[in-house]
């Protein structure tokens, strides 16, 4: 059992490694440039060692050292009150309640057209092309005017940016429904048409139930999606609370350091988000009788 876990842990931490050292040569070579022209205009000379320790303490850098992002991190999450609108858990708890709420109408829309999909031909042949045809319009496109159009009807706020979250949530949950309804084999379809039960029962009895692994599985790239939408939608809003407008307010004022803090934040709570859902998927399963794997 510890082997098994060694053997999981050790590839993650090689690729961390890599990560945050491929990081560092990167935040050099990205600053020296800006710190020599700093250092020209003060008449400054350094050593290499110098001027590399120099590229990782900038106050604007162009690329944020991982050190200074951590720190930033670390102070902006614990050394905070909740209420200050410099906490990054303020922050991220404003974009959790407009991803969450875009998430279960997503969750709830994707459901229903998947059903119709699987019950209904028409729906199948006229309405999943369209589905599909819908994603490929970029969100960063067509925030702007959502947000315009619902701001026409007084709708602002929670609900717009909920919207945007659903638009990029519904469609994993629908084509992953499609193809959990459909995943009966023809032999338990026919036993059930044996004992002469309705569409109804069929789907209670049988495709409901074959389909919540599907499910699950689909809501975990949901749920992702729908942060994603959360934060976009905060970008055309003028929001001033929010990880997309944290995001926005460094980008303004050149805050690179508080804009990968933000960024480190959402990554966390899409983790989150996406464990949580998977611990869920894994209760409901065992509950329906499924072997933990």
């Amino acid at each position: 059992m510890s082997e098994t876990r060694g053997n999981r842990i050790v590839p993650v931490l090689v690729m961390l490694i890599a990560i945050v050292a491929i990081w560092y040569a990167g935040t050099y070579f990205m600053n020296a440039p800006f710190q020599r022209d700093l250092d020209r205009r003060a008449e400054v000379e350094r050593s290499s060692g110098d001027l590399f320790l120099a590229t990782m303490t900038q106050a604007k850098p162009t690329l944020p050292a991982p050190h200074q992002v951590a720190a930033n991190f670390f102070e902006n999450t614990f050394l905070r009150k909740i209420t200050s609108n410099r906490s990054l858990i303020y922050h991220a708890g404003v974009t959790l309640s407009s991803t969450l709420l875009g998430f279960v109408i997503g969750t709830v829309l994707g459901i229903l057209i998947a059903v119709g999909i699987v019950h209904f031909t028409s729906l199948d042949r006229s309405l999943m092309p369209w589905i599909i045809a819908s994603q490929t319009i970029p969100i960063l496109a067509l925030a702007p005017m959502i947000i315009v159009v619902l701001a026409a009807v007084n709708l602002t706020g929670l609900l717009p940016k909920a919207l945007i979250s659903t638009y990029l949530s519904f469609f994993p949950v629908a084509v992953g429904m499609v193809k959990g309804l459909r995943s009966p084999e023809i032999i338990n379809l026919d036993l059930m048409h044996t004992y002469h039960a309705s569409k109804a029962q069929t789907f209670w009895k049988l495709r409901l139930p074959a389909s919540v692994p599907f499910l699950f599985a689909s809501m975990k790239v949901a749920i992702a999606a729908s942060l994603v939408g959360a934060i976009v939608g905060e970008l055309p809003t003028g929001a001033v609370a929010g990880i997309g407008a944290k995001l926005l307010a460094g980008s303004y004022y050149s805050q690179t350091i508080d804009m990968f803090a933000a960024l480190v934040a959402g990554s966390l709570v899409a983790v989150l988000l996406v464990t949580a859902v998977d611990v869920v998927g894994r209760i409901v399963e065992r509950r329906m009788g499924a072997r933990p794997a």
